[in-house]
């Protein structure tokens, strides 16, 4: 909608922290684009942005600006969606923000089928680790936050929390790859191959390891699962993963040479997987229906708390 254009354009200059930048993203001249910001401020009777050595940063009232600017596009957004249900179109664009667990197996396999259904849709799905995704929801960067361990922030609305218990993964070959249940003292003399501090199952591990007198000192950091899977073939290497990282079929794992052993619960308690998106706001029809099929495949694989 045209109307919209300016509006589009101040939030893109917000983001990039330059009107250069922005207008290299937007296809306008930055000329152009600084009267458009310089016409805003003139209409406000304020400066939106003040400006620094290397760019721009909101002023105070542009604060207040960027937060109902980002309503209003989103609210124009639901709109749209709407009125194509009307036509009979499933279309829409769905941001998703996520840890590294969910982007392994879940997601990919999520995406592809709903996509088969609804080719209108498209996404965009951003890695972060559980503060930053919690960040992306609040200035609707993100429209969905999938967050192992949430930290809950107030405007963080839970739609759904999956309990999830933690596994060793290791080579099908390691001494402990008999088990049926492995207790975590077993996994400290072996090297370690870890997610970093700022991700949710560590920090679970590293509160229970804490609690009773020790430390996690793993051989290898990593947030890409996959990676960390591919640490394990010297047979004596340890990872731990959640099951919503791991494939559906276990025997996926059997031919990568891997096997996954749940961690008693006595040491380790199962944590949760939570699925939710900004307090009080209204989503778009196609993020809402995307929900709600995530919620549907989370149940059926996991069961809901």
């Amino acid at each position: 909608m045209r109307h919209l254009i300016t509006l589009k354009y101040i939030d893109a200059v917000a983001r990039a922290g330059s009107i250069r930048k922005a207008a290299d993203k937007m296809s306008i001249t930055s000329t152009a684009l600084n009267r458009r910001v310089l016409a805003m401020e003139e209409d406000l009777g304020v400066s939106i942005f003040e400006r620094i050595p290397n760019g721009v940063r909101l002023s105070t009232a542009g604060e207040l600006l960027i937060k109902h600017i980002r309503a209003q596009l989103s609210d124009i957004e639901r709109i749209q969606t709407q009125i194509a249900d009307l036509k009979g179109v499933r279309r829409g664009h769905i941001k998703i923000a996520s840890g590294q667990a969910a982007m392994t197996e879940l997601l990919p396999e999520l995406l592809t089928d709903y996509r088969h259904q609804y080719p209108a849709v498209t996404f965009e799905v951003m890695v972060c680790n559980r503060h930053d995704s919690e960040k992306l929801l609040a200035d609707y960067s993100a429209d969905i936050a999938i967050v192992f361990e949430t930290v809950k922030h107030v405007h963080f609305h839970s739609l759904i929390d999956i309990p999830q218990q933690p596994h060793v993964v290791c080579s099908a070959a390691h001494e402990l790859s008999g088990l049926d249940t492995i207790r975590l003292s077993q996994c400290l003399d072996f090297p370690l191959a870890l997610p970093t501090p700022n991700n949710g199952l560590r920090l679970m591990l590293d509160r229970v390891v804490h609690k009773n007198g020790g430390i996690l000192s793993p051989s290898i950091q990593s947030d890409n699962y996959d990676f960390l899977n591919r640490c394990l073939c010297d047979n004596n290497t340890l990872s731990f993963q959640l099951p919503i990282a791991m494939p559906s079929d276990r025997a996926s794992l059997q031919d990568k040479g891997l096997c996954a052993i749940p961690i008693d619960r006595r040491d380790v308690p199962a944590g949760y997987l939570s699925v939710g998106q900004l307090r009080g706001r209204t989503l778009p029809v196609a993020a809402a229906r995307f929900i709600d099929t995530l919620a549907n495949v989370l149940e059926t694989r996991f069961g809901s708390a």
